[in-house]
């Protein structure tokens, strides 16, 4: 989706696994917690789009996908803005051309995703999803081990395709999976757009200004699709919920993580999607898992844990 010069610098990949000087010694708690942090956002931005996921499967049937859209978008907008309140005064336009890039990527993301699970099962629409940051991190790495662990990732991925009920690939609506890879090439841009965003805005500044953005871009479809079903008092109140969980509270944690991980470790933590989910499945809709979809979190796992070991070694 975007050239490697879009990646964030090398000053915001993960601090070294030894303190100066001191070759071989552990670093102190202070930082451990500075190294795992970002990681931890990004894991907890999954936790909280996949519990999102399940409110916004609840409203679909009621407003339809671009009507989830709207209201996902629409209530995001209102309480991150709410919450911000950010200046619109001493920007230059190339920091309103960021915002409004950033804007665009989020509205197409949410659109053509919704347009997947409308149409394909959600476990091969987040795999399908996730190859946009595989290839993005494959595209910006500088470093033949990302490789490898892009290619661990994406093995991963396609044994859990089948997970979720929908037989894997065979069997997907052409359109769907379309919109899927769509939505993944999408997924590659906000990253890129949400680093810079974060880097000429203070703080969630930026994140709400972008999200106003793509609420009005998304606004009239959301009003052709669902009209007065929009305004129904429980599906609003579902709305408020998926837009809190799907998109606040996981923007601003990708966001605060990619000041400090670089854009190709970052993209290979989004593989944790699938895995999330899948796990998600089995804790809360007891659904089983088979061998093949615990060899594929494995690996999924393992690949991005390989990934976050590889740049701290490359700072070391």
């Amino acid at each position: 989706m975007s050239a490697p010069s879009s990646a964030p610098s090398s000053h915001s990949t993960i601090p070294a696994a030894t303190t100066p000087g001191t070759p071989g010694t552990p670093a102190p708690p202070a930082a451990k917690a500075t190294r795992f942090g970002p990681v931890a956002l990004v894991v907890s931005a999954g936790l909280s789009v996949q519990f999102g996921a399940a409110l916004a499967v609840m409203i679909m049937p009621r407003a339809g996908a671009a009507g989830v859209v709207t209201l996902r978008l629409a209530a995001a907008a209102i309480v991150l803005l709410l919450i911000c309140r950010p200046k619109v005064r001493g920007y230059s336009r190339s920091d309103w051309n960021t915002v409004v890039a950033f804007g665009i990527t989020m509205a197409g993301m949410n659109g053509l995703f919704y347009q997947a699970v409308d149409r394909i099962p959600l476990g091969p629409a987040v795999t399908l999803e996730v190859l946009g940051p595989l290839a993005l991190s494959v595209i910006v790495s500088r470093r033949l081990v990302n490789l490898l662990w892009a290619g661990l990732a994406l093995a991963g991925i396609v044994l859990l395709s089948g997970h979720g009920g929908g037989g894997g690939f065979g069997s997907l609506d052409l359109a769907g999976a379309a919109f899927a890879l769509g939505a993944g090439a999408m997924w590659a841009a906000y990253i890129v757009f949400s680093a810079r965003t974060g880097r000429r805005f203070p703080q969630a500044d930026g994140l709400a200004l972008a999200m106003a953005v793509a609420a009005v871009l998304s606004l009239p479809l959301g009003i052709i699709e669902a009209g007065p079903a929009l305004l129904v008092p429980s599906t609003l109140a579902l709305g408020v919920g998926v837009a809190l969980m799907s998109s606040v509270l996981p923007y601003t944690l990708e966001m605060l993580a990619l000041r400090r991980l670089p854009a190709p470790t970052f993209a290979i933590l989004m593989s944790l999607e699938p895995a999330i989910a899948a796990t998600a499945g089995f804790l809360l809709l007891h659904q089983a898992l088979s061998t093949t979809d615990a060899l594929a979190i494995a690996l999924v796992i393992a690949a991005s844990m390989g990934a976050v070991r590889s740049q701290t070694r490359k700072r070391g």
